[in-house]
């Protein structure tokens, strides 16, 4: 329950940190991110402020020998950088660039009910829902593949 709390609590303060930052306009970010055009640099600062105070948090969580909630970290992942991890990193930035929505602030946008947010959202959803069905059907392919060679 305790844990649950403070994670709804995050998420409202990173909402309302997205909403009063800009985050959730496109057009702001679309500008932003349009540095031979009209650059408007307000989101640097935005981003400037949030790693002004993850840094020291950061440093300061990594002393602790457990967390607040919980009894220890999570493991660190030992992802690699591979071809789908770049690619995926390109669709997202690609596709920030052409809607000006990321999934952080495209949720935060939905309460607005504009078609845009609206529009964006079904499509993260869409998206979200075909990635599956690609995973999965990538799966039982290699499972079986696996299982007649055995």
């Amino acid at each position: 329950m305790k844990a649950g709390l403070m994670a709804a609590l995050a998420g409202l303060l990173f909402a309302l940190g997205l909403g009063l930052g800009g985050m959730t306009d496109p057009a702001k970010v679309v500008g932003f991110l349009d540095f031979s055009g009209a650059w408007d640099p307000s989101l640097a600062f935005v981003m400037g402020g949030a790693l002004a105070v993850h840094a020291p948090l950061q440093w300061l969580i990594r002393r602790r020998r457990s967390p607040v909630l919980a009894s220890e970290f999570p493991a660190r992942s030992k992802a690699r950088v591979d071809a789908r991890l770049v690619g995926g990193a390109a669709l997202f930035g690609v596709g920030w660039g052409l809607a000006g929505y990321c999934p952080g602030p495209a949720l935060v946008s939905l309460a607005s009910g504009t078609r845009t947010a609206l529009l964006f959202g079904a499509s993260m959803l869409g998206g979200m829902l075909l990635f599956r069905l690609v995973e999965g059907m990538r799966a039982r392919r290699a499972a079986g593949l696996v299982t007649s060679s055995s």
